[in-house]
């Protein structure tokens, strides 16, 4: 019995001999290594960029697969189609412009910590093979590969519906969540540049002298009664065209008809869910006509001095305005499905 355990003692001494960690670390030195080098790559090539971005292709993907887990950062990718940009219904260029404002406001967040997570782009024309491997079948479609990944198309997550329903703003969210990566507030690119906004200052100061004097005579576009009229009748036309519900939607103008050879355009999509810029516009116009007509016969008909020209356009401007809310209940009608019937008077019966 001694001897059994004696032995087994001698067996299980190697254990704290010191060659065991230097064995260990000659094994897996090519491995780290390996990683110490693509970690290296990828900041060079992201430095490349003006928004962090990195262009990513098949075998630069599978070189960073093929790091072991734990790996030393996380890969956010996005899956892009240029040959889709054009297409008026997706909206590829919209989310891929919100991705790339995630990307540089994680950089301009974290100065000196902004290598746990990487912003790649991947186009399908160059890397067919990786978009099969992720099993994509639409896009925009983004991915994001974690630190811990034991079953790369199990263990991956899969940006949902919510990641691209506010813009950079939810990308963030689903980042900080999946990845545990600090990225911070998002920065918006100015509409106008610093150089620009410098121009025109400079030239409202040459040209103030001269707009002061315009304006105390009374001689401005500010002062023009028929300029305040035309801006009234276009915010009333795309108030009542949706045009506020068109842009927070990002709704498209239309769509093109898949299964149409010739490719025809489809102004009015049929059914509540959905509603287009051109119904939009097509019904405020209809809802425009109505206003104007009730606005010239109330100020300007009531003037004519003549009784049977009057009577006359004020009868052609209620039948006009008939047939536009006809117009306009009918394509209510076939859009959502629910009929609006008029109720007329028992003694009308």
């Amino acid at each position: 019995m001694k001897t059994s355990i004696k032995l087994s003692r001698m067996a299980i001494s190697p254990i704290h001999s010191p060659l065991l960690p230097i064995t260990l670390l000659f094994l897996l030195s090519p491995i780290i290594t390996h990683s110490n080098d693509l970690h290296s790559e990828l900041i060079h090539l992201r430095s490349k960029s003006p928004l962090g971005l990195i262009y990513l292709k098949d075998n630069l993907l599978q070189r960073i697969l093929s790091i072991p887990s734990p790996k030393p950062f996380s890969s956010l990718i996005f899956f892009d189609a240029r040959q889709l940009h054009a297409k008026s219904e997706n909206s590829i260029p919209s989310v891929k412009y919100e991705f790339s404002l995630l990307s540089s406001s994680y950089l301009t967040n974290n100065p000196g910590n902004n290598t746990h997570i990487f912003f790649f782009v991947i186009e399908f024309e160059e890397s067919k093979s990786s978009f099969e491997f992720f099993d994509v079948k639409s896009i925009p479609h983004v991915r994001l590969v974690p630190v811990r990944v034991d079953d790369v198309k199990k263990d991956c997550v899969r940006m949902g519906a919510s990641g691209f329903s506010m813009g950079a703003v939810s990308m963030k969210e689903f980042v900080e969540t999946n990845a545990n990566v600090y990225v911070g507030p998002i920065h918006t690119r100015p509409v106008i540049p610093k150089k620009m906004m410098m121009v025109i200052g400079a030239g409202f100061l040459i040209w103030s002298p001269y707009l002061v004097k315009r304006f105390v005579i009374g001689n401005t576009i500010l002062q023009d009664k028929y300029v305040w009229m035309s801006g009234s009748i276009l915010v009333y036309f795309f108030s009542v065209a949706g045009t506020m519900f068109t842009i927070i939607r990002k709704a498209p103008l239309f769509l093109m008809d898949r299964n149409d050879p010739a490719g025809r355009s489809i102004m009015f999509y049929q059914g509540a869910g959905m509603q287009l810029g051109a119904e939009g516009f097509a019904v405020g116009f209809l809802y425009t006509i109505v206003g104007l007509l009730l606005a010239f016969m109330t100020h300007v008909s009531v003037r004519l001095k003549n009784k049977g020209a009057q009577n006359l356009l004020m009868a052609l401007g209620l039948f006009v305005s008939f047939w536009a809310v006809q117009k306009v209940i009918y394509l209510n009608n076939w859009k959502t499905g629910y009929g609006i019937h008029p109720y007329w008077p028992s003694r009308w019966k």
